[in-house]
């Protein structure tokens, strides 16, 4: 049976930084995917996403994504880039192949999956978060008769002209959503905090700087105060500030329960609703490692960097924090990258 001296799950950004500096390595690899094209969770965003940050702050390491025809780029501009990315470094992705399960025995690592099992003595985990779409477990959620659905898979508002609609969530995809929505139909924002708004001016450019400046101090065991430019606030990106000068960036304190038209409110008030859009974030897509007995709760594990505390040979790279610092932005993946294929190739190495 072939062993491969590494397994990379998943083909989107976090692959495509690891087959880069993977070139020099001289392993022998694949890259196994359950899509049926490249590109990712970039597939799944909905038609008017955009990135946060213009063209020359979103780039993967070893080539700068083209200049954008606007402020910001498009999701058609941004899986351009990433399918260029691909062909211009010669990285082999095999599609529509899910693997269901990792297990080790002997210091191998064997992957069982829809298409056959597959050997290797090191895995990279690297399938982010989009196929683990999160919804809270309100009371009365499965009795809704109307329609739900999570902002995973949310296209354009075309469908809910004319409707009562409830968005859920007061992040950046609920700010987002709410604008293209609250053009086409009656809307209310409901979320668990008031949402904070980051100046007109702050983009992602701003927000990677200001978290860079804080995690290097905090590795220096200094305190940093990000003031206002909290990454955790919305980005004023041109459909939320046009939300704004229509004044519908208003939200209220989610409800408390639901019922098969709408919801409660907590004053007890109910609101009845045609359609729910759940911004409420996503888990891990680790669902695969289970049989390792290493995830934790919403799909973490333990991790020093990128490297599994828990099970020799495994590295995991661009779920976000616990992976390394903006490990899931297309400018940061290249350090988690980077640090994780040095580790391998001196692993591999030694064993």
């Amino acid at each position: 049976m072939e062993i491969f001296d590494l397994i990379i799950i998943g083909g989107g950004q976090s692959a495509l930084a690891c087959g880069y500096f993977l070139r020099r390595a001289k392993l022998k690899y694949i890259i196994l995917d359950d899509q049926k094209l490249g590109g990712g969770a970039w597939q799944h965003g909905w038609d008017s996403l955009t990135l946060f940050s213009p063209a020359q702050q979103s780039t993967l390491p070893g080539w700068m994504m083209p200049k954008s025809q606007n402020a910001y780029p498009s999701k058609a501009e941004v899986l351009d880039y990433l399918a260029a990315y691909q062909n211009r470094y010669g990285i082999e992705i095999q599609h529509e192949v899910k693997v269901e399960n990792v297990r080790k025995e002997d210091n191998i690592f064997i992957l069982t999956s829809n298409q056959r099992d597959y050997r290797s003595r090191t895995i990279i985990s690297a399938t982010g978060t989009c196929q683990k779409p999160y919804i809270p477990d309100i009371p009365g959620r499965d009795l809704f008769e109307g329609q739900q659905l999570h902002s995973s898979a949310y296209a354009n508002a075309d469908t809910f002209k004319g409707k009562d609609v409830v968005i859920v969530g007061g992040g950046n995809s609920g700010a987002q959503i709410l604008a293209e929505v609250s053009k086409v139909a009656t809307t209310v924002w409901a979320v668990e905090k008031i949402p904070q708004f980051l100046p007109d001016d702050v983009d992602g450019r701003v927000l990677f700087d200001v978290a860079s400046a804080k995690y290097h101090a905090m590795k220096e065991g200094k305190e940093f105060n990000t003031g206002e430019y909290n990454i955790g606030n919305i980005v004023m990106v041109p459909p939320v500030k046009e939300a704004r000068s229509r004044g519908v960036l208003i939200s209220r304190e989610t409800f408390k329960s639901i019922n098969e038209n709408g919801v409660v409110w907590p004053d007890g008030s109910v609101q009845l609703f045609d359609v729910m859009i759940w911004c409420t974030g996503f888990g891990f897509a680790t669902d695969h490692l289970k049989g390792l007995g290493i995830i934790r709760q919403r799909g973490k594990a333990d991790c020093d960097g990128t490297r599994s505390v828990d099970v020799e040979g495994l590295w995991l790279v661009g779920y976000g924090s616990f992976t390394g610092f903006a490990s899931a932005t297309l400018i940061g993946v290249g350090r988690s990258a980077r640090q994780t294929v040095n580790e391998i190739t001196a692993y591999l190495n030694t064993a």
